[in-house]
């Protein structure tokens, strides 16, 4: 499943109802990847408010750059939550990735989503629906992004956008990531 929506939209605490949800019933382990990086006091804080409201059972991955070997070792049983895409991207492009490692690391996702063998929960956020950016670089990131998003909703098996923290079904069922 592919969860995006713009900034404070529900996303985050949607993905985390539906992953208590599904582990309830399906009897299911979850693990939390977070790509957050804490850059400064106000994001180590808001890391570890996020820490804290997560229910103490799940594992939390903190993982910045590479998530497809995460993704690659889940088991059956498990279910995977990766919030977010969009901190993902950020955090290659600061690290000064090319358009090259770009589109591998992508591909290498997509791929790596598809082969999945539990049910995964991805959040992105949507950046592509206000004014062109000014700058270059902010617009590098709009499009990356939009690219990015575009790829992991055509291999996700349901899409949800997040309105006003309502989801709405875009692809798919909200039933079965």
């Amino acid at each position: 499943m592919f969860v995006l929506g713009g900034a404070r939209s529900g996303k985050s605490g949607y993905a985390e109802r539906l992953a208590r949800t599904l582990a309830a019933e399906r009897r299911l382990s979850v693990t939390f990847v977070a790509t957050a990086q804490a850059t400064d006091e106000e994001m180590a804080d808001r890391i570890e408010r996020h820490r804290e409201a997560r229910p103490r059972d799940w594992e939390t991955v903190e993982e910045a750059f590479d998530i497809v070997p995460i993704l690659r070792r889940q088991r059956t049983d498990q279910l995977i939550i990766v919030d977010c895409l969009s901190l993902l991207l950020n955090n290659w492009m600061y690290a000064g990735c090319s358009e090259e490692l770009y589109r591998r690391r992508v591909n290498a996702l997509a791929d790596a989503v598809t082969m999945a063998v539990g049910s995964v929960i991805m959040v992105s956020n949507e950046v592509g629906a206000g004014i062109v950016p000014a700058d270059g670089l902010s617009r590098q990131y709009r499009d990356w992004l939009g690219w990015l998003n575009q790829r992991m909703a055509a291999v996700a098996s349901s899409v949800v956008w997040m309105v006003a923290g309502i989801p709405v079904t875009v692809k798919g069922s909200t039933e079965t990531p």
